[in-house]
């Protein structure tokens, strides 16, 4: 079965996908208390992008530093479930999915079947990579398994040389995209610069595209409005966070002002 997020993000247009960064969830060490902040935060995040013109969000614990390699704990499963209901049920119209960092797909398989979410992003879906939590190594036999069985219509969407990592035992970037989409079955494939908010290198790209030619291909961090233009030349959407917030502060809300600005931006590149 081919995955329902696929055809919704056909490339009428390049996607521009927002990520919903929530505040520190219940068990984390800035939890601060208060789901109903966590909550009201997210509704107000994702409704900044939904007005600024974004295609789909990505609902990803991002506060809940540090990491663990393994199974997240039950009570962030809960928290993010909660917020990805509300969600659903704020009628937003786009489609969303979630990443449960470090890397647990199988509890993000889970989040997707029961909220409605339709992808998951899976930072290290296939190899092994030297993180701030050790050596991670890909699952891609569980994952795709487990989303047959449990949520068929999920896509996968999965990182490659993902930031804040290095590959172990090396190797090119473009060698392990291949892998990652014919060996791994990922349904799409994210390339990112070296950590939250950096560039892209335009030629790990432009290998991957030549690469793997019919691959739904993303970019995961540090696309602007400026970078928008020669980013598209080679990928098919954009997944941004940090560049839309308020003054551009990793810490500030959403701007759907600077939403509204890079999908003009991206919609400029394509016409």
């Amino acid at each position: 079965m081919i995955p329902s997020m696929l055809p919704k993000l056909s490339l009428k247009r390049p996607a521009l996908i927002g990520v919903v960064h929530l505040l520190p969830l219940p068990g984390s060490p800035r939890w601060g208390g208060c789901m109903r902040e966590v909550i009201d935060h997210a509704v107000a995040d994702a409704q900044a992008f939904v007005r600024g013109g974004a295609d789909a969000l990505v609902i990803e614990n991002f506060g809940d530093v540090p990491f663990t390699a393994a199974r997240v704990p039950a009570e962030t499963v809960a928290a993010m479930s909660r917020v990805g209901s509300v969600l659903q049920a704020a009628a937003l119209e786009i489609p969303f999915g979630y990443n449960v960092l470090r890397n647990d797909a199988r509890s993000g398989l889970g989040l997707a079947a029961a909220t409605g979410g339709e992808f998951i992003r899976v930072n290290v879906h296939t190899g092994a990579m030297v993180t701030d939590q050790g050596v991670i190594q890909g699952q891609a036999f569980e994952t795709i398994r487990a989303r047959n069985h449990l949520c068929p219509e999920v896509a996968v969407w999965a990182d490659v040389h993902v930031k804040h990592a290095q590959p172990l035992g090396g190797g090119r970037l473009a060698d392990a995209a291949e892998d990652t989409l014919k060996r791994g079955l990922a349904d799409a494939l994210i390339i990112s610069g070296t950590a939250t908010g950096q560039s892209v290198d335009v030629d790990d790209l432009r290998l991957t595209r030549q690469t793997c030619p019919d691959a739904m291909l993303l970019v995961g961090s540090g696309a602007s409005e400026s970078t928008a233009k020669r980013l598209l030349a080679f990928a098919d959407g954009l997944i941004v966070g940090t560049a839309v917030k308020r003054d551009g502060v990793l810490a500030h809300p959403v701007d759907p002002q600077r939403v509204a600005g890079l999908r003009a931006a991206m919609d400029s590149a394509d016409s």
